[in-house]
């Protein structure tokens, strides 16, 4: 694993403090699960951006819809659907 030094601002290094003793988590633990939380949450919104561009690029039409429209429908009509009055 490797090491790094930051220069961080007295007040944010103080926060970090804070936070870590609470949790009871070493500085490094606390900053590289920070870290990795960030770049998770970077990552799926970046995902997400290019999900809802890809529809916005090439939109479903009717064709597609009816066609899923048609897929549920199978698909529902394989499950054994019952009742209370059927179960009991």
């Amino acid at each position: 694993m490797a090491k790094i030094a930051i220069s961080l601002p007295d007040e944010t290094l103080a926060a970090i403090e804070r936070e870590r003793e609470v949790r009871g988590e070493t500085r490094s633990a606390f900053v590289r699960r920070i870290v990795e939380k960030h770049l998770k949450a970077e990552s799926d919104a970046e995902k997400e951006t290019r999900y809802i561009q890809g529809y916005i690029d090439h939109p479903d039409d009717n064709e597609d819809v009816r066609g899923f429209l048609e897929l549920g429908l199978a698909a529902l009509a394989e499950v054994p659907w019952e009742t209370e009055e059927t179960s009991s």
